[in-house]
């Protein structure tokens, strides 16, 4: 199995609202995906709600293999997301591990 975890802040000078209509869209956007893609097993999107944490939004998604998560990547439903995520966000960091 693979796990899949971007992290994202929202792009400077959004409001509250603007966040969670943003994050709601990425979710709309991103966990349909998991019915579309064989092998992927699941994919949520969360919205960070603690100080504790220096990211605002995260994607964590668990996929069968490495090639199930190549072809998430290369999916055009994903490759479409993308193009709004980027539009909503900034500070992207990843990590992708087996376990």
């Amino acid at each position: 199995m693979v796990k899949h975890i971007v992290l994202w802040n929202f792009a400077a000078g959004f409001s509250e609202e603007e966040k969670a209509e943003a994050a709601k869209k990425m979710a709309d956007l991103l966990e349909p995906i998991r019915k579309l893609v064989p092998g992927a097993a699941e994919i949520q999107v969360f919205r960070n709600r603690f100080a504790s944490s220096n990211r605002e939004i995260a994607l964590i998604s668990t996929f069968e293999t490495a090639e199930a998560l190549a072809a998430y990547q290369n999916h055009p439903a994903h490759v479409e997301a993308g193009k709004y995520i980027r539009s909503v966000t900034c500070d992207r960091a990843c990590m992708d591990y087996e376990f």
